[in-house]
């Protein structure tokens, strides 16, 4: 899917343009005003962003422009109240951005202060190659993007516009555009735009799965309850060999009886005697050892009875499980925040567990956008199939996120707001329309909406026109760009962590890997580029860039295993990236699927 009126989106440097350094941890608190003088101290750049996004900042403008020091104060204002708010400082001539001209010493035109073509990585004419055959550490492919026999793919830019070039005003009618925010502060806003997940609820075993615990696993029994026997075999008391009796009022004939699994023994093991015993039965008192089927000799004796002889002595507690070995009752199995997967729920039923007390998972809805798209057949007259209705349900259950099955929308202004105001889930997540141009009706909803805009444009290649605003207290919209691999930017861009926060989930562990072949880079922004693990022999582990990854391919990420955070300038070969691993890639998932009962579905389904 196209996205209408890419070019308004801006292209800005966000650290370049303000003079702000994003690199320290964020401090202070989502409620802080952001209206301060343009000369008094700098505040919290998180803050700052916040406001630059809900036009509530001082406004930065040339030296020696008229004006400088003027603008709004005061804390974030909801999206309705921004239009106002921008048309009266318009009319006074204050708190306007002044444009940018080639003479500004700031201005984008400057390449030491924008970082032009000059700093960028060169093309490189093919992937690097080890000098022996490469080992892929994940799953086969059916084809390899990268492998030694494709050749170079020249890459096509990302934009129309000249990235070095300023951003184009506004048109007329058309809302001002705000300054990209850096991507990793996008990423800090969209994680703390919660304060935390909702309230915990209780509930049986199998629907826990795939949420997070909300009350320590603290085991109810010992582990196991008893001393049982590790194999099928004989219960043995003392050295031996064994006397094998046939308990009181029983027949001599045959084998004695042995004690099962879920049977507890009726008599005590006296020394120098045996009984069979199987796998997972309790061991009798008196038993000193489990003597394996398949190391021990059972001998008829001339006088009568059988005897059980073994080739080497049976040691004390051979093949016992004693009680407790695992745990004892009150030991804290898991903390609080541990993922409930697969394993985890049978852990909580061997501790005693019924139910379990978790975060419920987040409940999401997706909202496709756009007359041109087609649910089924071969692209016809000018229309194409939806990539990302196909895409987006299945990646959201993989973050273990309840998604109910997309909803194609026409391109209508009032079909999407009755869209928005009815849904009942706690994110929304829109795509395509996220732009200025005459189809895109996203921001004007959200204006109609009175929603809070978080974040409003990144500068990240690609996805830079994605958005993030708060419909209300626990309800948040997050808006994709059209184009497939630009709606994956803005997934875990801004999706994921607003997710995993009302998921209570923790952040991945960050993870960096260097690279197996240079990367381009953008001049300003942050490009997010499909890689694959390939094993070097001399390097080890390296993420390998994959072709095909421009904003509207799938192609690449298809193949991907991960996405490699490209900086401003790009990456040379051996450079560690910090990579973000694909939820298939990663195991989120915790074995949660579709299918499994929510009861949850989104309105207007059947």
């Amino acid at each position: 899917m196209t996205d209408r009126g890419f070019g308004k989106e801006f292209d800005g440097d966000f650290e370049g343009d303000f003079g702000w350094d994003f690199g320290s941890e964020p401090r202070g608190t989502a409620g802080r005003a952001g209206g301060k003088a343009a000369d008094e101290e700098r505040g919290d750049p998180f803050e700052e962003a916040l406001a630059l996004a809900n036009a509530t900042a001082p406004r930065r403008v040339r030296p020696g422009a008229e004006g400088g020091g003027a603008g709004p104060t005061g804390g974030r204002m909801p999206y309705a109240t921004r239009e106002s708010a921008a048309a009266n400082s318009s009319a006074t001539g204050s708190g306007r951005d002044i444009p940018y001209t080639p003479d500004d010493p700031f201005s984008l035109d400057d390449p030491l202060a924008a970082g032009t073509s000059a700093s960028r990585v060169p093309r490189s004419s093919g992937p690097s190659r080890s000098s022996g055959p490469s080992r892929s550490s994940g799953p086969s492919r059916a084809f390899d993007p990268v492998g030694p026999e494709t050749p170079e793919v020249p890459e096509a830019p990302e934009d129309p516009e000249d990235p070095t070039e300023p951003p184009p005003h506004p048109g007329h009618g058309s809302r001002p555009t705000p300054a990209a925010v850096p991507w990793h502060t996008a990423r800090e806003i969209a994680e703390r735009a919660v304060a935390g997940p909702p309230e915990p609820v209780t509930s049986a075993l199998g629907d826990a799965l795939g949420r997070t615990l909300a009350a320590p696993l603290t085991a109810l029994t010992d582990l196991p309850s008893f001393d049982t026997s590790a194999m099928d075999g004989w219960a043995v008391s003392g050295p031996g060999p064994w006397r094998l009796d046939h308990p009181a009022g029983t027949s001599e004939a045959g084998p004695p009886p042995g004690i099962l699994a879920g049977h507890a023994p009726d008599r005590a093991l006296h020394d120098g005697h045996a009984i069979p015993i199987a796998t997972g039965a309790r061991v009798p008192s008196g038993a000193t050892a489990v003597l394996r089927s398949e190391h021990g000799e059972v001998r008829e004796l001339t006088g009568g009875g059988r005897r059980l002889y073994a080739p080497q002595p049976a040691p004390p507690g051979q093949d016992i499980r004693p009680r407790g070995q695992e745990c004892r009752r009150g030991d804290q199995l898991l903390p609080v925040g541990a993922l409930v997967t697969p394993a985890v729920l049978g852990l909580a039923a061997a501790a005693g567990y019924d139910e379990l007390t978790a975060y419920r998972r987040p409940r999401a809805e997706v909202l496709v956008l756009g007359d041109e798209l087609l649910d089924h057949g071969l692209p016809q007259e000018g229309r194409i199939r939806d990539a990302l209705g196909p895409m987006l349900a299945p990646w959201l259950h993989a973050l273990g996120v309840e998604a109910a099955a997309p909803r194609h929308l026409a391109d209508d202004a009032d079909t999407l707001y009755t869209a928005v105001a009815e849904s009942t889930a706690d994110v929304v997540i829109t795509t395509g329309g996220t732009a200025a141009g005459p189809l895109d009706h996203v921001h004007p909803t959200l204006r109609r909406m009175g929603a809070e805009v978080l974040v409003d444009g990144v500068a990240v290649r690609p996805g830079h026109p994605m958005l993030l605003a708060r419909l209300a207290p626990h309800r948040h919209l997050v808006g994709l760009p059209g184009n497939p691999l630009a709606a994956v930017a803005g997934l875990v861009t801004l999706a994921e962590p607003l997710l995993r926060t009302l998921a209570a989930r923790p952040p991945a562990v960050p993870y960096r890997t260097p690279l197996a072949a240079p990367v381009h880079g953008h001049p300003r922004d942050t490009r997010l580029v499909p890689v694959a693990y390939r094993e070097d022999e001399r390097h080890g582990l390296m993420a390998m860039p994959l072709h095909f990854h421009g904003p509207a391919m799938l192609r690449g990420i298809a193949a991907a295993d991960a996405l490699a955070v490209v900086p401003p300038g790009g990456a040379e070969r051996g450079t560690e990236l910090e990579l973000l691993e694909l939820p298939w890639s990663a195991g989120a998932s915790a074995g949660w699927s579709p299918g499994s009962s929510t009861g949850w579905t989104a309105p207007g389904d059947g």
